[in-house]
């Protein structure tokens, strides 16, 4: 005769629990952290009281359903606002300073960014006056060369 697997149940709550934990740590998005939660408190609580498997497989379902349109979106709120877009890669180009290593000869030149990486450039507007160890600001990426204005100090007038 067949042993009743259902006394061993509380096991396969666990294992799926960690799957869940496993699975959360991957995609972090609280989605299978809520899952995980249900799988503890609904699956497992239920067993650990002497609730019937139908009864346990309802109460992790409702407890992870619970969990995930309540608790999940306000720990996305709270995550997203803390945290404001950062702009990376050729959009963190722009507006960035430089100075000129290699002078301008009919608008093209070279210019070390203040992230230390040397890039073409091509000088817009009025380039009078630009010569090497000049300051000036990248306003514009086309390819792998930056369009570069001539930075202006301010006035103390």
């Amino acid at each position: 005769m067949l042993p009743d697997l259902t006394q061993y149940l509380w096991i396969a709550w666990l294992v799926l629990a960690l799957l869940f934990v496993i699975i959360e740590l991957l995609t972090l998005e609280f989605t299978f952290l809520m899952l995980a939660a249900g799988t503890l408190v609904g699956g497992l609580g239920v067993n650990l009281l002497g609730g019937p498997w139908w009864l346990q497989v309802l109460a992790a379902a409702a407890v992870a359903a619970l969990l995930l349109f309540t608790i999940r979106p306000l720990l996305l709120r709270a995550l997203h606002r803390s945290s404001r877009p950062v702009p990376t890669n050729v959009d963190a180009l722009y507006g960035l300073g430089a100075r000129v290593v290699a002078p301008f000869v009919d608008g093209a030149g070279s210019v070390k960014l203040d992230n230390g990486e040397t890039w073409t450039a091509r000088l817009v507007g009025d380039g009078a006056g630009v010569d090497v160890g000049a300051r000036v600001v990248v306003q514009a990426v086309r390819g792998a060369t930056v369009d570069v204005v001539v930075e202006r100090k301010a006035d103390s007038d």
